[in-house]
């Protein structure tokens, strides 16, 4: 097993994140933006149980991975991931009614029947346990790693407070025992950097753990969006074969991000485009698809 693996067992048998929100848009405000995609790197499986999701491999000196989008070549496929972001410091905003979450927008992918990637922070996973597990357990969708805290990992990312480099690893770990503990059984081996900020040092304090950085190819802009054609329209417009798209899980700060799905995955299943999930993505650059 790799390291991943025997963590997240371990894990299992003992007990069974966003200063501001990551930004998906162009607006230049305090914890908003995200970097230019990363290459695609050389790739192999990976021994992850029980579906062994693909994984990358390592990078010079074990460097984690990095996956921005799939093949271009193999059929016009699309994955849509969603940030669920929520940090440690933002309970209390919960508590006074602030709504992190968003319950429409993964009612409406299932209506639509569209397959997810959902990239969740553990302190989301924490507030919001029923909603987490359902979404763990339903094969429409995986679940992914968003860091517990959701500090960045480098600084100078969009405001965001930084974790330091001997937590980086910590805070994954973190909350891979948060999704165990409101009951995600196989959460993927699958890491979005908070803001999609990293470094050779961040990827290494990772080295190790098994995961597969996870970035995008397209941004949507729904972050403190509020026209959802705008939206709609940078998806469309920049969505190609093999594309990863970036959106939020967080209804309170990206409150059009369902209505955005409503309107795009009817044009893009009209433009002959399939919906498929991040795992499958890197399988097909694996050649396994």
């Amino acid at each position: 097993m790799i390291p991943f693996v025997r963590r997240i067992t371990a894990a299992c048998a003992l007990s069974a994140a966003l200063a501001t929100l990551t930004a998906c848009g162009t607006a230049q405000a305090p914890g908003l933006g995200h970097p230019a995609p990363s290459k695609t790197v050389t790739v192999r499986p990976s021994a992850t149980a029980p579906s062994k999701p693909p994984t990358l491999t390592p990078g010079p000196g074990g460097l984690t991975p990095v996956f921005a989008h799939g093949p271009r070549t193999r059929g016009k496929t699309v994955a849509f991931t969603f940030d669920a972001d929520m940090t440690a410091d933002q309970g209390p905003r919960a508590a006074k009614g602030e709504h992190f979450d968003n319950p429409a927008l993964i009612a409406t992918l299932r209506a639509l029947k569209v397959p997810a990637t959902v990239f969740m922070t553990g302190r989301w996973a924490e507030e919001y346990p029923e909603q987490a597990r359902s979404i763990g357990r339903d094969p429409l969708f995986e679940l992914a790693n968003h860091s517990y805290s959701h500090y960045a990992f480098t600084g100078d990312c969009y405001g965001l407070p930084r974790v330091s480099a001997d937590r980086m690893r910590s805070d994954v770990e973190r909350a891979y025992t948060a999704f165990r503990k409101a009951g995600v059984e196989h959460p993927m081996p699958y890491f979005r950097f908070p803001g999609g900020c990293y470094d050779d040092q961040a990827r290494r304090a990772l080295s190790g753990l098994g995961v597969t950085a996870v970035q995008w190819d397209v941004v949507s802009g729904d972050a403190f969006a509020k026209d959802a054609d705008a939206v709609a329209r940078q998806v469309l417009d920049g969505v190609r074969p093999g594309s990863v798209v970036v959106m939020h899980c967080t209804r309170s700060a990206a409150p059009t991000t369902e209505q955005v799905v409503r309107t795009v995955v009817p044009r893009l299943r009209k433009q002959g485009y399939r919906f498929v999930k991040v795992s499958d993505l890197i399988g097909a650059t694996m050649g396994r698809s």
